[in-house]
Formats: structure tokens, C-alpha cells, sequence
């Protein structure tokens, strides 16, 4: 039995709480957040301990921490629980800083603790049913992916002011699919973006609309489409073009009923967020990740994978500003 403690009792918390409820392999051994009443209401729930994020990394009963904290708290927390010899789920961004990253690859190699980064989207049944095809050759060699990504509405501009951007903070997800998809890494970066959605992002030196264009080194392309807002829903959509036939994951739909009329056909909106839409994948995930850690094997996405993740935000991020292509080392 794995045990595993959670720091931070917010939203996403509370779903990793609810994965890890589902396993027979793996409990909730205590839970901490800045917020104490948070952590008390989660500690409820789940039938176990509320503590400082500090006594919990610290507790010789807890093996493994999953970070669902605010980014610019991940640095401090991964260290100490690298320190302190716990395995690591770290969501994503790890850190807005490369830099910082790589100070926390250090400590991980130092320590030997396993690390996953929480990429979940590369857990989604559709999502990974299009990376297993491409590997086994279905489509031939990949020539060209597009990836939809657009929310149904914007966060808060509190939410934005340290976000680290859209970029950073929305289209990673998408970056680090690109990789997943693309087999190849990105050579260079072109990104456009406005703020078309909401003033008050443009106001913040932010965009709330944004594309962008990854080259590999063999001429690969990959297009990415982000918006703050989508009328219709959570809008999640994959094509992956290769040289024999094309893959395709379309949006997960709130029900399947379809009714046909003299106007045409009607199907229902997309499902409304990420918590409905990526259901399956955050319980894969954390099966994936408490699995490795309990036999040892190697794990995915890892701390490496964040950092590519987080080059490939910065460089479009910088794109963006500068209005020029950015090549990567």
C-alpha cells in the first residue's frame, strides 16, 4: 500500500483525492494546505489527516506527495520532499523559471527520488489510442499535427496575474502533447496571440487568443490553436496527418443523443471542463505513477519532459513579444 500525501486541498487536489480513493494499491495517508479549513474538509472526505505541508513531508507514514499547489510554491516543495526521500507527482508548470527547473532536476538526481510530472493529458484513453497507433506505424510517418485547445470561458485576471501566461500556463498541456505526438523534438517556435477575449488580459500583458507553429528538425509540423473562450463548450480536439492515413480524436460530447429534423442534425455542446473531460485520464495517471513508484520502473511524463515543456512556453512566449521565429538548442 502506497501512502500518499497531498499538498494542496484545492480543486485539484480534490480530484487526485478522488483517484487515489479508487485504488486498492494506494490511500490518502494525510493532506496539507495553506488554507486550514481546506484541509480539514478534504481530511473528511477522505477519512484521514490534515497537517502542515512541513510535518507532512517530514512524516516518516507518508511515501510519496502529489503538489497541487500554487506554482510558485513547487521549487520550496520539491525540494524538501526530494530531501526528505518522497516520491514526487508535481502538476504542471513545475516552475515558471527553466532556471529553477533545472535546480530541481538536481536535487531529484541527487536524491534518486522518482518524479512525475503531471502532464495528464498523455493519460487520456483517445489521446493515447493516437500515440500507440502512431508508434505501431498505422499512419506512417507523421507529417503534420493540430491540436484545438480552447476553454469555455477566462479566469479571473487574478488568475492571469500569475499565470505565468498563456503560454506557461494554458498551452503547455498542448506543447507537451506536441512532443507526445511529434516523436521529434521542436527546432523552432512561431507564435502569434491578441487579447480578443477579455480587455483586461491585453491590459496585463497577456493574450487570451494565441497560435502557434513548432518545426522540427526533419520538417515536421505542428499547429496549436488557443482560446480563452469557446460558446460551445471545452474544446479538445487532435489530427494527427502522416504520409498513409490520417488519426483523429474529436470532443468528448455531454451525452451522445443526436436528433434530426427538418433544420438538420443536433448533437449536445462539448462537456463543460477539464475536471468532466480529462476524467479518465487523472485516474490513469495516478495509477500510472503510484504503479512505477511501487515496482520501481521508470516514469513518464518526467521532470525532463517538464522542462522541454516549459522551453518550448518561453520560446513562444518570446516569440510572441518579439514578433520572430525563436530556435531552440
Amino acid at each position: 500500500m502506497l501512502n500518499v500525501g497531498l499538498l494542496g486541498c484545492g480543486r485539484i487536489g480534490q480530484v487526485h483525492a478522488a483517484s487515489l480513493n479508487r485504488m486498492g494499491n494506494a490511500r490518502v495517508a494525510a493532506v496539507a494546505d495553506a488554507m486550514p479549513e481546506a484541509a480539514q474538509a478534504l481530511a473528511g472526505s477522505c477519512g484521514t489527516r490534515a497537517m502542515t505541508a512541513e510535518a507532512l513531508i517530514e512524516d516518516a507514514g507518508v511515501d510519496a506527495v502529489v503538489i497541487g499547489t500554487p506554482t510558485h510554491t513547487h521549487y520550496d516543495l520539491i525540494h524538501a520532499a526530494a530531501r526528505a526521500g518522497k516520491a514526487i507527482l508535481c502538476e504542471k508548470p513545475v516552475d515558471l523559471s527553466a532556471e529553477r527547473i533545472r535546480d530541481c532536476m538536481r536535487v531529484v538526481e541527487v536524491t534518486g527520488v522518482p518524479f512525475m510530472t503531471a502532464f495528464n493529458r498523455r493519460f487520456d484513453p483517445n489521446f493515447a489510442a493516437i500515440q500507440a497507433r502512431i508508434a505501431a506505424g498505422e499512419i506512417g510517418a507523421v507529417e503534420i499535427v493540430t491540436i484545438l485547445s480552447r476553454d469555455p470561458s477566462p479566469p479571473p485576471p487574478s488568475y492571469i496575474k500569475g499565470s505565468g501566461g498563456i503560454f506557461r500556463d494554458m498551452m503547455i498541456h498542448d506543447l507537451d502533447m506536441a512532443r507526445f505526438l511529434l516523436g521529434e523534438e521542436p527546432v523552432s517556435v512561431y507564435a502569434v496571440g491578441a487579447a480578443l477575449v477579455d480587455p483586461e488580459i491585453g491590459a496585463m500583458g497577456d493574450a487570451d487568443t494565441a497560435a502557434v507553429t513548432l518545426t522540427t528538425a526533419s520538417g515536421q509540423i505542428c499547429q496549436i490553436s488557443n482560446s480563452r473562450r469557446a460558446s460551445y463548450g471545452y474544446d479538445q480536439r487532435i489530427e494527427v496527418h502522416g504520409a498513409k492515413a490520417m488519426l483523429r480524436a474529436d470532443n468528448m460530447l455531454r451525452d451522445t443523443v443526436e436528433i434530426a429534423g427538418p433544420q438538420g442534425f443536433c448533437r449536445s455542446p462539448a462537456q463543460d471542463f477539464f475536471l468532466e473531460r480529462y476524467a479518465m485520464a487523472y485516474v490513469a495517471e495516478m495509477r500510472h505513477f503510484v504503479d512505477c513508484v511501487a515496482k520501481g520502473r521508470a516514469i513518464t511524463p518526467s521532470l525532463a519532459d517538464g522542462l522541454r515543456a516549459q522551453l518550448l512556453a518561453d520560446a513562444a512566449d518570446l516569440s510572441w513579444r518579439e514578433g520572430r521565429v525563436v530556435r531552440l538548442n
